[in-house]
């Protein structure tokens, strides 16, 4: 699958879990994919907030790993 049909499935994904982030004041931004490694920033609450590495792995990456089977690993770029 080529990187622009990749990329569609992952922005899929982080809209249908943005909304539980909004809940809590924070975001997360698609900033690219290369090589199986997908790189975001968490925004707003999510930006500073301690707990924002468990929802990184535990939330978004297991959401794209699952869902995106080319994606191996989310990495936040503050």
């Amino acid at each position: 699958m080529d990187n622009k049909k990749i990329e569609e499935k992952i922005l899929d994904v982080l809209d249908r879990i943005r909304p539980y982030l909004e809940n809590d004041g924070g975001s997360v931004k698609f900033n690219r994919y290369e090589n199986g490694v997908v790189y975001v920033s968490m925004t707003g609450a999510c930006s500073n907030c301690e707990l924002a590495s468990y929802t990184l792995e535990d939330g978004i990456e297991s959401a794209l790993i699952n869902e995106v089977p080319e994606v191996i690993k989310v990495v936040n770029e503050d």
